[in-house]
């Protein structure tokens, strides 16, 4: 059996391009590529409304760091991942090769996608540096795991780049297969397992900073509601391809990635939750108390400005405390 990602991986054998004579009745094959797309533009445009709403509070406080790390680590591998499969010969025919398919899994529109996703991410770390943090800062926990997980994924890049007689063997040996060394095919697999856990994991501590903070304020809902709708088209999408094509292992086979759809989905309805109901007066009082700062700040400074002074500082900014709860 080959290694246990690769394992996992092979159930996309058989992966292919679908057309309207695939459906039936065709008028599913037309839902289907609506809801692709849909998914597709939302998903794109969910990463917008977080960057805006820090522009427009010059303050990150209430984003977690975390998240913002681990949400960049997720989106960098799958740009990696999409890359190397779309643009790299030996890795296209390492992939043919072994899943035995004609068809590999990427579109110009999931390089597109990835691309865009790591620049607006990366736009989102600036923003982290640039804009008041509130003494916000990434944990030690997340700071072990981006640790072990790039440090992982730079190991398998140098078994990949490099011919390692030994770690060869030791693959031989313990799985059984002889993978030729420099094997891309290996190091993109790893990079989407790495993407896939952290699509797993990486909410959670944006939810309990939430839930601690009994407020929401500074963590975009329009992201949340972005990334729900994306979630339900992309699913909306594969019924209507398992309908229409009779081929209902768009679900059983790739299972794990049916059940990170889902959680993804969870986690979102969470949030909405937790900003419409559970914290939604806590909310109305933070953003008064940020708009009545913003108001007396401007007032001050602009004052200062008509009478040639220099604007005094509020007492909060003085002592450095202007934050939120």
């Amino acid at each position: 059996p080959p290694p246990f990602f690769l394992s996992i991986a092979k159930k996309r054998v058989g992966h292919k391009m679908v057309n309207v004579t695939d459906f039936h009745p065709p008028s599913l094959f037309y839902l289907y590529e609506v809801f692709g797309w849909s998914a597709f533009a939302v998903w794109s445009i969910s990463f917008w409304p977080q960057v805006y709403l820090n522009f427009k509070r010059k303050s990150v406080v209430g984003l977690n760091f975390d998240f913002v790390g681990f949400n960049l680590t997720k989106h960098s591998c799958y740009m990696l991942f999409n890359l190397l499969i779309f643009f790299d010969a030996t890795t296209q025919h390492q992939y043919l090769s072994f899943f035995n398919s004609t068809d590999v899994p990427v579109a110009v529109n999931d390089v597109v996608f990835s691309l865009h996703a790591v620049a607006v991410t990366l736009l989102t770390v600036i923003q982290c540096f640039i804009y008041e943090r509130g003494g916000q800062k990434m944990s030690k926990a997340a700071i072990i795991i981006l640790s072990v997980a790039w440090g992982t994924i730079l190991v398998n890049l140098m078994l990949s780049i490099f011919k390692v007689t030994g770690w060869t063997l030791f693959i031989g040996k313990a799985f059984g297969v002889n993978l030729p060394f420099p094997n891309w095919l290996w190091f993109v697999e790893y990079l989407n397992l790495v993407q896939l856990l952290f699509t797993f994991i990486k909410y959670a501590p944006q939810a309990i900073m939430n839930f601690r903070r009994k407020c929401t304020v500074g963590w975009s809902i329009g992201n949340i509601l972005m990334d729900f709708s994306g979630g339900v088209f992309n699913l909306l999408q594969l019924f209507m391809q398992a309908i229409g094509m009779n081929e209902w292992s768009v679900f059983t086979g790739d299972f794990g990635k049916l059940g990170l759809s889902i959680e993804s989905i969870l986690f979102d309805i969470l949030f909405i939750v937790q900003h419409y109901c559970l914290y939604r007066e806590k909310n109305l009082e933070v953003a008064r108390t940020e708009a009545s700062m913003r108001t007396a700040g401007a007032a001050t400074k602009a004052k200062s400005v008509l009478s040639g002074e220099e604007a005094p500082l509020l007492s909060e900014e003085k002592e450095g405390k202007i934050e939120l709860p």
